[in-house]
Parts: structure tokens; sequence; C-alpha cells
């Protein structure tokens, strides 16, 4: 049972390591690589600061009130999962959703835990908004002038149709992917929040492509990560594999734009262009490497099919395909988990979590050319798939 003493410290603890480690870091400043970069506090390392000093203090706030909120009252939270299903005799490894549902939805701590998680996204995401679209005029000129831009190139597809499956609000976020001109902004910083400050240089990204491993000949010419959002790993692919051309694909035309702006601005020559994942238009074979992160949790089952269907056409023989997300039905989550991930998908607007969770996403894989097996390195608890595609 958690007192108002262990509350208030563990909220003291949470706050000021966000902070802390911002601070350290505020000496490592980069310069701008581009003439008309709007950044009125600069940038820590790959990390350009928000524009106000009460912005990045209320982020920064909402971010320690994550850890919390994460950890002690999350933890707190499952222990009092616990204590129910031992109170009301019940088996949370074979009793159905709706039993666990019944006996789980009407507590007040497990409720102020999933409250408390929703909250902070949604207070992140208006205070964004906010900013952006106060300022919308000196941020959407910074993205047209660095729409030509290099080092890379950004290829836009104003006729393409948004199927309705991209359109939802995926994490609540205002517009979702596709219907804000400043979604790649306000996800990149609002996910910042979502990793509880460690995620400000890409930390993450850089792991998950380090994790990428390369086909067995070592041939890496051309690598594409597939879904792309604002281009943080594949900026992290262009770093693992500097010779390569690095390709960043995405069905949002303001997430490509902000990830070629951003990739810019640290100097990197990737490409990235606006598409779908299951009709790329890249030619048969023409990647050694195509790796992703987080997308197909968010896709219904059919459309995750076609999209390893395509991967598989623009994978090379004998080229690697290696998606990083949350595990499916090859380990099935705990009844508390099962529980968290029906108010993910009911509250949260994860609207697909729950389809992509009933199969079994490495065998669906190996049904669509490749060879599949574990992958050697994992990175936080996404899924260890690791696909060579088939000669």
């Amino acid at each position: 049972m958690m007192n108002r003493r262990t509350i208030l410290g563990a909220l003291a603890a949470a706050f000021s390591a966000p902070a802390a480690a911002r601070k350290a870091r505020a000496s490592s400043t980069r310069p701008s690589a581009l003439p008309y970069d709007f950044e009125p506090r600069g940038a820590i390392g790959k990390l350009e600061r928000l524009p106000s000093l009460d912005l990045e203090s209320r982020q920064d706030f909402l971010t320690g009130f994550r850890v919390w909120s994460n950890g002690p009252l999350g933890r707190a939270a499952q222990e009092r999962a616990g204590e129910i299903f031992k109170a009301r005799g019940l088996n949370p490894e074979t009793a159905s959703l709706e039993a666990i549902r019944d006996v789980l939805e009407g507590d007040p701590i497990i409720g102020a835990s999933m409250r408390y998680w929703i909250s902070g996204q949604l207070i992140s995401w208006k205070l964004l908004q906010d900013e952006f679209h106060g300022h919308a005029e000196a941020y959407l000129a910074e993205m047209d002038r660095a729409d030509k831009a290099g080092p890379g190139t950004l290829k836009l597809n104003p006729d393409l149709q948004v199927p309705e499956y991209a359109s939802h609000e995926i994490h609540v976020q205002p517009g979702g992917y596709v219907g804000d001109p400043f979604a790649g902004h306000i996800y990149h910083y609002g996910t910042n929040h979502f990793y509880m400050g460690h995620n400000d240089q890409d930390e993450v990204h850089g792991a998950l492509a380090a994790a990428v491993e390369p086909p067995e000949d070592g041939r890496v010419l051309r690598v594409l990560d597939l879904a792309c959002g604002p281009g943080q790993l594949t900026v992290a692919l262009k770093e693992r594999f500097p010779d390569a051309e690095v390709w960043g694909l995405d069905v949002s035309a303001p997430m490509v734009r902000y990830a070629h702006m951003r990739a810019a601005d640290l100097g990197q020559e990737v490409h990235f262009v606006q598409a779908l994942g299951e009709k790329t238009d890249f030619p048969d074979g023409y990647f050694d490497v195509v790796a992703s992160y987080i997308v197909f949790h968010e896709t219904p089952a059919e459309i995750t099919r076609q999209i390893v269907r395509e991967a598989a056409r623009i994978t090379r023989p004998g080229g690697v395909f290696q998606p990083f997300d949350f595990p499916s039905d090859e380990r099935p989550p705990t009844g508390y988990r099962r529980f968290r991930r029906w108010w993910d998908y009911r509250w949260n607007q994860e609207v697909w979590r729950n389809e992509f969770a009933s199969i079994h996403f490495p065998a669906e894989i190996a049904k669509l050319g490749f060879e599949v097996r574990e992958a050697k390195q994992g990175v936080l608890f996404f899924g260890r798939v690791h696909a060579t595609r088939k000669a």
C-alpha cells in the first residue's frame, strides 16, 4: 500500500531525474547546419530545445510524472490486481478478458494508474500543439525551405489517398499522424515524454539500429526504414551504415517533412518518401536491409500481412527484414497485461493493438517469403524477429 510519504518521495525523485539529465547535457550544444533553421533556444546534441523555458519545464514535469505513474504507482496497481485476483478466486491466466475487466475496472488504485498515464499524454500533446500552431508561420516557413534542401532528398505525394486505418488519433495525438501539419514536431517531442527522459539523443533508436543484423554476405548498399515517422531510426541507420543509401518511408507527409528537415539539420544524407508501406513503388529486390519500429501493432492484421509481403518483394534474396514491435501472441501476456493492453486499445486509441496480438507475427512473416529466427539482440521489450529473404 502506498502512503503520502511514499508518493511524495517518488515524485521528488522522478521529477529531479530528467531535469538533472538535461542540466548535465546543457553544455553539449551543436551549431545549426541549416541557415534557415528556427532554433530560438539552440540545441543540446541532437535535440533542438523547446522554444521557451516555460514549455520545456512543463514537459519536464510531465516526464517526471510519467516516471512516477509508470513506476511506483504502476507497480502498486499491478500488486493490487494480484490481490483482487486472489480475493475473488480468479485465475488470471485462464480467465476471460471480460472476467478480468469486471474485477479490475472499478479499483481506485488501478484506475488512478491508468488515468494519470493518459492524462499526462493529453496535457503534453495539448501544450505542444499550442506551441506549434501558435507560431505556425515560422515553423511552416522552416519546413517549406527545408523541403528542397540537402543533404538528402524529400519526395511528397500530394495525390496519395491516406487509408482509413492510418487516420486514427493513435496515442490520442490530436490529428493523429496525418491530420496535423505539425504531426512530426508534436510526435517527436511528445514521444520523448513517453521514453521518460531516456531518448532525448535518440538513444533508443541508436540501440535499435545497432541491433539490426546485416545480411550474412555483409553487403549493405541500400537500407529502408519502413514507416519512419519523424526519422529518428532512419538517421540512426545512416549512422550505423554510413556508406549505404538510406531511405525513410511513411504515409504521413507531415512526418516525412519533419524527418527530412531534421536529418538535413543533423547533416545526414537520408532520403525520405511519402508512400504506403503496402505499396512502396520501390523496385523488386532493391534493399539489402529493411527495418521498422512499432508500426505493425498500429495496422490491421490484413494490412500487416500486405506490408510484410511488400517487404519481401523489395528485399533482395539473402537480404534482411528486421521489424521491432511488441510481442504478439507468440508470448501470451499475464492477465493484468491483457487488461492493460485492452485499456491501451480502448482509451489510448491503439485501435489495432488487440488485432495484432491475435496473430503470431513471426509465423506470418515466415509464410510470406522469409526464413525467420530470433534476433541476436533485442531492445527494451520489443520483439526479437530476424527474417532473411529466401532466394
